[in-house]
C-alpha cells in the first residue's frame, strides 16, 4: 500500500459520511421548517410521548459511526508510519529557506531524486526553526523540528516532478521554500546518483545548496531575500558597516566576511536576516571560486 492509496479512501468516506449527514439534517429541518410552520398550526397540538427506540437509535448510530471513522483513520495512519523494509533512505535537511537532500553515497541536492516504484523514506533534519515537509501529491505533511527525528516515505508511482512545500511559516523567505519531488525511471536515477561533480565550480554550487545559501540568493540575477551572485564578484556594492553607509569591492576578503560575518557589512535594500555560517577552509574557498566565476 503507498501513503497515496492509505489516505484517499479515508478522506473519500469521511467527507461521503458527511455529506449524507449535510444533506439528511438540512432536508429534515426543512421539511420541519415548512410542515410545522407557525402560520400552519399557531398552538402546539403534539401528543407524542418519549420513545425508548428512538433514543437508543439516534444514540447508538452516531456512535458506531464515529467509532468507524476513527478506526479507519488510525488504520491508515499506521500505514503511513510503517516504513517498508526495503525503502531507500534520503536525509531532508530544512534550513532557511531552502532544501538539502542527501543520499547514502554522499550526493546531495536542491530538489529530492527518487526511483519510480520503489519506497523512500525520507528522514527530516532542520538546521535552525520548524519547517514543515509537505508533498500533495503523496499525501505526506510532517513537521521538521530542529533536535527532533522524525520521518515520511512515499512511492512514486509514475514519472514526473511534483511540487514540495514548507507548510510552517519560518520567516521572511517562506514562501520561496519551494522545491520538488523530481521522480525519475529507475536506470535514469541510478545513472543521475553515479554522477559525480565536475570541477571546482560543481563543487562550490552543491556547497551553496548544501548551506541553504541558495534559497535566499540567485545565480541568474533574480533578487529574492538576498542579492543576486550573477555578477557579484569585483562589483561595487554599498552596504552599511557600523551604521554608516559605504561603498565596497566585491573581492575575496569581502566574500569571506560575508559568509562568515554577514552582519558586519549589510547590503543596502535587504534586511540583516542572514545566520553566521561556519565552514572548514577547504569549502569556504571552492564557494569563493565558484562566485569568481560568476561575474
Amino acid at each position: 500500500m503507498t501513503t497515496t492509496q492509505a489516505v484517499d479512501p479515508v478522506f473519500k468516506f469521511l467527507f461521503g459520511a458527511c455529506t449524507v449527514l449535510l444533506l439528511g439534517i438540512t432536508i429534515t429541518m426543512i421539511y420541519f421548517v415548512v410542515r410545522y410552520r407557525r402560520s400552519k398550526n399557531p398552538e402546539p397540538t403534539s401528543q407524542v410521548a418519549g420513545s425508548p427506540l428512538l433514543e437508543v437509535v439516534w444514540t447508538l448510530l452516531p456512535t458506531l459511526l464515529v467509532i468507524g471513522m476513527f478506526y479507519y483513520g488510525w488504520t491508515s495512519y499506521l500505514s503511513l508510519r510503517t516504513v517498508p523494509k526495503n525503502a531507500m533512505q534520503v536525509t531532508a535537511e530544512g534550513r532557511m529557506w531552502s532544501w538539502n537532500f542527501i543520499y547514502d553515497n554522499g550526493k546531495s541536492s536542491p530538489k529530492l531524486y527518487v526511483p519510480v516504484g520503489k519506497p523512500v523514506q525520507v528522514n527530516l533534519i532542520s538546521k535552525d526553526v520548524v519547517h514543515g515537509f509537505y508533498v500533495p501529491a503523496f499525501r505526506i505533511k510532517r513537521d521538521v523540528v530542529p533536535g527532533m527525528k522524525n520521518h515520511v516515505w512515499f512511492v512514486a508511482t509514475s514519472p514526473g516532478s511534483y511540487d514540495l512545500f514548507c507548510s510552517q511559516y519560518c520567516g521572511t523567505g517562506h514562501s520561496a521554500m519551494i522545491s520538488t519531488v523530481e521522480a525519475l525511471p529507475p536506470a535514469q536515477f541510478a545513472a543521475w546518483l553515479g554522477q559525480k561533480p565536475a570541477g571546482v565550480g560543481a563543487k562550490g554550487q552543491e556547497l551553496l545548496q548544501r548551506y541553504g545559501c541558495l534559497g535566499c540568493h540567485s545565480l541568474d540575477g533574480t533578487p529574492k531575500v538576498g542579492p543576486t551572485f550573477k555578477g557579484l564578484y569585483d562589483s561595487q556594492v554599498k552596504v552599511t558597516r557600523g551604521g554608516k553607509p559605504e561603498t565596497v569591492k566585491a573581492d575575496e576578503k569581502y566574500l569571506r566576511e560575508s559568509i562568515l560575518d554577514p552582519g558586519a557589512a549589510v547590503v543596502e535594500g535587504f534586511p540583516p536576516i542572514m545566520p553566521k555560517t561556519e565552514m572548514p577552509e577547504a569549502e569556504l574557498k571552492a564557494i569563493v571560486e565558484f562566485l569568481e566565476g560568476e561575474k
